[in-house]
């Protein structure tokens, strides 16, 4: 059998770039796109090379980035336009084989072992060709890293791809160890922190040292994560690029930072009823239903963090709003401590088709159910705010704010 190819396509700075392509004056300037300070999002969601250069990082308060770079250039984000542009990237990517799997918004895999001969059969040149094509067409710059596996192609493209002017670089059965095993640990996929302390404490450092480890030793310390470590160490992942990813949903959920501290138990369970509302919503849209429901709450102190995350499972899986309320309100008041409140989110799992329910004898979870599904087609043909709680429109209540914005920002 002949060996994969496989890509790894990253969009460099992808929010900042889209801005950039739409907007030519803005090209070799120092750029962000930054959420609204007033609402609590005011962190660097991208930057332009000409903004990293002064010091910006992703993820940066703006007012620290400011200080970094006092002529920076603020963009509020858009997106529904950066939805767009990753569709059509998408799109780019399916002309030059039927095996894209998208990772992020911003990176896909492609597996273009059986497609690769259309294209001349080198690597390199395909993916210059597929780094033209988006630039383009889209004014985005791509990043691609070639290995024989999804796993080495990440990490070809993160350590090594992106930090040359071609943005281009692949790894073989030949070359990834010369190249891959001076890296440091934490460069292996899947070590974040904490298990790199673990390591370093045990004397690894290198990826080297971790993959020259015997396999036995790591077992009996981390059970099957143990193998999983020494497995990418040594250049080993069999999982397929596969497109279909992102169809099996494992949960639906929704979260939210607040636009102030919240400190009322009563404002705190309107903002919780809204996102159930949302997620079931979404769960009956998907024709689908769960089981277990979660909860998480993070609390307004960054000095003395507090928050929780919580779940629990209900005897009959769900979509029902007021059903999959009272498992949230009761996570919520067993396990707050009180404290304001920053963030809060919920999310539903243990996830299986919609369409029958079990006969409750002393209620009629039908009526509820097909309620539940009239609610959503007033929605869908007169907006989001056409049909309301009474609570949402309370001081505390978001969904105004938040029916004209995407993943927390506008659209």
């Amino acid at each position: 059998m002949a060996a994969r190819v496989i890509f790894l396509a990253d969009m460099e700075s992808f929010f900042a770039s889209v801005e950039v392509a739409a907007e030519p004056a803005l090209r070799g300037r120092p750029v962000v796109v930054a959420g609204d300070p007033e609402r609590r999002h005011g962190i660097i969601l991208a930057a332009t090379p000409q903004a990293k250069a002064c010091g910006v990082k992703t993820a940066m308060p703006l007012w620290e980035a400011r200080q970094h770079c006092p002529e920076l250039i603020v963009v509020r984000p858009h997106m529904s336009r950066y939805i767009d542009v990753s569709l059509q990237i998408t799109q780019i990517f399916e002309s030059f084989t039927d095996r894209v799997e998208p990772y992020s918004i911003d990176e896909q895999f492609l597996d273009v072992t059986d497609t690769l001969h259309l294209f001349g059969g080198n690597p390199l040149r395909m993916a210059k060709k597929i780094q033209e094509e988006i630039w383009e067409k889209t004014g985005v710059r791509a990043r691609i890293g070639i290995g024989p596996n999804k796993m080495l192609a990440k990490i070809c493209c993160d350590n090594k791809a992106k930090k040359l002017k071609s943005g281009i670089h692949q790894w073989t059965e030949e070359n990834f160890r010369r190249e891959m095993w001076p890296l440091p640990i934490e460069a292996l996929f899947g070590v974040g922190g904490r298990m790199r302390r673990h390591l370093r404490n045990m004397g690894i450092r290198t990826i080297g040292q971790l993959a020259q480890i015997p396999v036995e030793r790591l077992k009996k310390r981390w059970g099957v994560n143990g193998e999983i470590l020494w497995r990418s160490a040594n250049g080993i992942d069999p999982s397929p690029v596969t497109p279909q990813t992102l169809n099996g949903r494992k949960g639906v959920g929704h979260s939210m930072t607040l636009p102030r501290d919240y400190r009322e138990q009563r404002e705190i369970e309107i903002i919780l009823l809204e996102l159930t509302e949302e997620v079931c919503r979404r769960l009956r849209r998907l024709k689908l239903r769960g089981r277990t429901i979660s909860v998480s709450v993070r609390g307004a102190d960054f000095d003395r963090p507090t928050g929780f995350h919580r779940s629990y499972t209900l005897t009959d899986a769900s979509n029902i709003t007021m059903e999959v309320y009272q498992a949230v309100i009761h996570l919520f008041r067993k396990h707050w401590d009180g404290e304001p409140v920053r963030s809060v989110g919920m999310g539903v799992t243990n996830l299986e088709e919609d369409g029958q329910y079990q006969l409750n004898l002393f209620r009629d979870r039908m009526k509820a159910w097909k309620l539940g599904y009239c609610m959503d087609s007033i929605r869908e043909k007169h907006g989001p705010t056409s049909l309301l709680r009474a609570v949402s429109l309370t001081a505390s209540g978001q969904v105004h704010e938040r029916a004209t914005k995407i993943g927390g920002h506008e659209a």
